[in-house]
């Protein structure tokens, strides 16, 4: 077979390269022809030109050349392959340059012809100069060219070469071209009396595709109108029996129309008229197409998802409707977009009589892998029964096209996998009645605003019906069941630390049967390391697993965006806000909320009501992947440390504007980069502490942990009075706990003294008093040893809490009197304040009233000179005692009273408890039963806003108040409870 005919002959020394795919292909410079190399690279460079100016990705290349059969280095084949063709192709080309023809585009490539090297180009150039001269009527001169396109075929693409469906189909939409553009020529030859120019085009095509009944149908009526008759009919019989032994069908309409013809002669238009002038295509049949994707068997839950599309799908009834119904949905990547659509889909497809239509726009890889709007519009056409060659050139013509065929016609269409409006926006049918159902990982807004399109969130699933999922795919198999061997629980933890995603349960469970002996109590193990978490969702060819799934989000990110969003791995599980985030990051505030804005678009991080940002378990488990892999050691610190350094700078902030009695200890200068939040005053302190707790908790641990970045006891003791105030009791504990474990392991014998004096308030608040005075006889022993007198005298007033709880009031003022010494010596007037009001109360008990009232009054003197109300409240309330003992009860309840108040507006839960615990017991005591029943109701509510309801020893005291109630008790009682009202804000309880 010699070189393509209608390609310019070239002269000596001329180096034009031309190719050849309409056949087998073939390659020249200038006369030489090339040798294409062994096979499967001659079939990526056929598929390549096939798809001449398209990009294809380096997976569907694989799928194409291999199909199901592809080895594990089959990328690194098709590189290598590729490195040969630019270097065959163009071998004057500069080392480590793509060159003119071969382009990288995204992950994959794009071969660039041009307009002369492909045979393929130049056969559609000719094909659109045949039909715009057909339609202006120029009947003879679109013969021509639709001739100039015929001769460049010589037999089916790329032949010989498919080893794979994918690959065969690819081929056979370039022969579809090709039988088109014959039938066309055949018609208007006919017409302009010039049928004997297209018998060989016809015989190629026939010989090409045997079963092709419009070709036999043109083969047979040209050969006629030829004048030949005899081999018309016998062409005609040929084809009949073929479909009778193939098929087992008869000839179709065209065909046995071919035949009339031949055996009337009724061929061409009579000599001496004008032949009429065609319609520029051949009317396009109405085709009602079926390409929803199976609805999956397995398919459970999502009501209010369905339900919710339903109801929007009812409202298409509404006569005023104009335009289609569109619906997009988005969510992350796994999470059951395209199930649920392709459910809903064939729950309604009934209602769409002229057809359902389906795309997978790609738009997760994308924008230089995804489907572009004009190539989805060529599918969309091809769909609704368009021929390739009808199909119009220009982007524009093609969305009149598909308008028109969609106008007024009942058209279900789901776009799959949309990267954006732009992309979505010219595949819209033209009609009110019919429905577009849209799945993107992006909230398209664009949509909804300026083409009325309806969003809806496509949410993880809720327990239950994360449970019912993966329930359904392990029915059947012998003890896979949650019901067998009481697995429930083990089952719901699998869910759990799936992060309940849909697309992780469902390999979860094929995993699990395709493997009988792994348990589920193996399957939990390996998700419960963090590290390796997505090793457990095995990939693959042909299986999209969690990690693939999340690249494909990420590949598009920004380079800010995606160096965030690995960081963000480092956050803390209850989530990180923009604050935080920008210490994180150590940039710009600006540019740190920009790119969570673009991680946010991208469903890689959601932002909760609460201003927190957090990653699904397992898209953070993929983010620390990258982290890593990507970020160097010294960064990996650098960020640990900047986001510690916020969280501990923050909460000394916050202590701060808490006005303690101790002032607080400055830690070191914080990194570079990291701006700490700063509360203004006590209210935003107490708002910042509350919204933060959780995350102080575990940036404690996680300092612990790492052994860098901050030392954990500083945290741990400014957080102590909010936790203590707030009534987090267990929460102290177990903060300080691990604080302490930190300190000694690193030898700071300061910071465990300082942690070993709060965790001895803490286990006080749970009537622990032996260990907690332990505790500050070690504490004590180490700020002796080190000359710290602050610290001595805080912890003598600690011991006098202990031993007022104990009912050793003697030892308690005697510990008072101590600490008093100390603070008057270090010119400490705060803490002066508190040694007189405990040397006042302890006094009270001693049945020294009057000692007791003279500290007391020293006390609120100076607490006004010092101009706090934190003290005051304290001194009321022991004011108050005082003034019942002697009787004058209205005057206590006044104090107690305004204690009371100012409690609450330091946010001291406890202390608001104690106080109202006092006025209760108090009214008990002095008969007023209904003024107690309101202070108990007071006194309940709080107690009900503290963490666990509060402590054992709170919710006896309170039902002991109830009891002597409920039984009309006058007697005067102590329940015990006296500890709490001995409580302040700083040196009865560590601070």
């Amino acid at each position: 077979m010699t070189g393509p005919t209608t390609h310019p002959s070239p002269d000596e020394g001329d180096e034009t390269l031309r190719l050849q795919i309409m056949g087998p292909l073939r390659l020249w410079r200038g006369k030489k022809e090339l040798d294409g190399g062994p096979r499967q690279q001659r079939c990526l460079l056929a598929l390549l030109l096939a798809r001449e100016g398209r990009p294809v990705n380096t997976n569907e290349l694989v799928d194409l050349i291999w199909g199901a059969d592809a080895p594990a280095s089959a990328v690194n084949v098709i590189h290598k392959y590729v490195g040969t063709l630019r270097r065959l192709l163009e071998p004057d080309r500069r080392l480590r340059t793509s060159g003119t023809y071969l382009l990288r585009h995204g992950n994959g490539y794009r071969f660039a012809a041009g307009q002369t090297a492909l045979d393929l180009v130049m056969f559609r150039r000719h094909v659109t100069e045949a039909r715009s001269s057909q339609a202006r009527g120029e009947l003879d001169q679109a013969l021509d060219h639709y001739l100039d396109a015929l001769r460049l075929c010589h037999g089916p693409a790329g032949d010989a070469l498919a080893d794979s469906a994918a690959a065969a189909a690819t081929f056979a939409s370039i022969d579809g071209e090709f039988f088109d553009a014959v039938t066309a020529a055949a018609d208007v030859a006919v017409q302009v009396r010039r049928p004997t120019r297209m018998v060989a085009p016809l015989r190629l095509a026939a010989q090409m595709s045997q079963l092709n009944e419009p070709v036999q149908a043109s083969l047979v009526a040209t050969l006629a109108a030829s004048g030949h008759q005899a081999e018309a009919l016998s062409v005609y019989r040929a084809i009949r029996m073929r479909l009778a032994d193939e098929l087992g069908i008869d000839p179709g309409h065209d065909l046995q129309a071919a035949q009339r013809r031949a055996l009337t002669q009724e061929t061409m238009p009579p000599a001496g008229l004008e032949a009429p002038v065609p319609v520029p295509a051949r009317p396009i049949p109405l085709v009602r197409p079926a390409q929803l994707p199976p609805d999956l068997p397995l398919f459970v839950g999502r009501d209010a998802e369905l339900s919710a599309l339903h109801h929007l799908f009812n409202g298409m009834r509404d006569a005023g409707r104009t335009s289609p119904l569109v619906i997009a949905m988005d969510g992350m990547g796994g999470v059951g977009k395209s199930t649920l659509a392709a459910r809903f889909a064939h729950l309604v497809s009934d209602d769409f009589t002229d057809g359902q239509l389906y795309l997978d726009l790609q738009g997760h890889l994308g924008e230089d892998e995804s489907v572009p709007a004009g190539e989805a519009l060529r599918s969309l056409l091809y769909a609704l029964g368009v021929p390739a060659s009808d199909v119009p050139d220009t982007f524009d013509a093609r969305v009149g096209m598909y308008r028109s065929l969609t106008a007024s016609r009942q058209v279900l269409v789901l776009l799959d996998n949309v990267r954006d409006a732009s992309q979505v926006r010219p595949l819209l049918p033209n009609s009110s009645a019919s429905l577009v159902l849209i799945t993107s990982r992006r909230s398209l807004v664009g949509l909804a605003a300026f083409d009325g399109a309806h969003l809806l969130w496509v949410d993880l699933p809720a327990l239950p019906d994360a449970r019912a999922l993966l329930e359904r795919r392990l029915a059947g198999l012998p003890a896979r069941t949650p019901d067998a061997g009481g697995d429930a629980r083990i089952v719901d933890e699998i869910i759990e630390l799936c992060g309940r995603l849909p697309l992780a349960l469902a390999i979860l469970a094929a995993r699990i049967a395709a493997r009988p002996r792994l348990s589920l109590a193996t399957v939990a193990a390996e998700l419960r390391n963090g590290a390796r978490r997505l090793e457990a969702f095995p990939g693959g060819r042909g299986l999209s697993d969690p990690r693939t799934a999340f690249s494909w989000s990420y590949q598009q990110l920004s380079s800010g965006a995606a160096r965030l969003f690995r960081l963000l791995s480092v956050a803390l599980a209850p989530g990180a806000t923009a604050e935080a985030c920008v210490s994180l990051s150590g940039h710009r505030a600006d540019d740190t909320r920009a790119e969570l804005a673009e991680l946010a678009e991208a469903a890689l991080v959601t932002e909760h009501e609460n201003g927190r940002f957090t990653s699904h378990p397992l898209v953070k488990a993929y983010a620390e992947e990258l982290f890593q892999a990507e970020e160097s050691v010294t960064e990996r610190e650098a960020a640990l440390t900047r986001l510690l350094q916020y969280y501990l700078h923050s909460s000394f902030n916050a202590q701060v504007a808490l006005k303690p009695n101790r002032t607080p200890i400055a830690p070191p200068p914080a990194l570079p980069g990291v701006v700490p939040a700063r509360s203004a005053t006590y209210d935003e302190a107490i708002a910042w502490f509350a919204g933060q707790r959780e995350e102080l908790k575990d940036a404690v641990r996680l300092a612990a942990d790492a052994g860098f970045g901050i030392i954990p006891w500083q945290l741990a003791i400014t957080m102590q009075q909010y936790l203590q105030w707030a009534g987090y009791f267990q929460d102290w504990e177990d903060t300080m706990r691990v604080a302490l474990r930190a300190a000694r392991k690193s030898h700071d014998a300061v910071g465990e003294a300082h942690v070993l004096r709060s965790l001895a308030g803490a286990r006080h608040s749970f009537d622990a008093n032996e260990e907690s005075i332990a505790l500050l006889a070690e504490a004590l022993r180490i700020f002796k040893d080190q000359g710290m007198s602050l610290e001595e005298a805080l912890v003598h007033n600690n011991y006098y809490r202990l031993y007022r709880a104990m009912g050793r009031h003697d030892l308690a003022l005697e510990r008072s009197e101590r600490a008093l010494s100390l603070f008057r010596l270090l010119n400490n007037r705060r803490g002066e304040t508190v040694s007189l009001l405990f040397i006042g109360m302890s006094r009270t008990s001693l049945g020294r009233l009057d000692e007791s009232d003279e500290a007391l009054r020293e006390a609120l003197k100076l607490t006004r000179e010092n101009g706090s109300s934190l003290e005051e409240r304290e001194i009321r309330t022991a004011m108050a005692r005082n003034l019942a003992e002697n009787g004058r009860i209205e005057e206590a309840a006044e104090q107690l009273e305004l204690s009371v108040e100012m409690s609450r507006q330091a946010s001291d839960s406890p202390q608001l408890f104690g106080t109202l615990w006092q006025l209760t017991d108090m009214l008990i005591s002095a008969g007023d039963v209904a003024g107690a029943e309101r202070a108990l109701q007071r006194a309940r509510a709080v107690l009900e806003e503290l963490q666990d309801g509060g402590t054992e020893r709170m919710r006896s005291a309170l039902a002991a108040l109830a009891e002597r109630i409920s039984q009309r008790c006058h007697g005067q009682a102590r329940s015990g409870f006296a500890g709490l009202l001995l409580s302040d804000h700083s040196e009865s309880r560590p601070s």
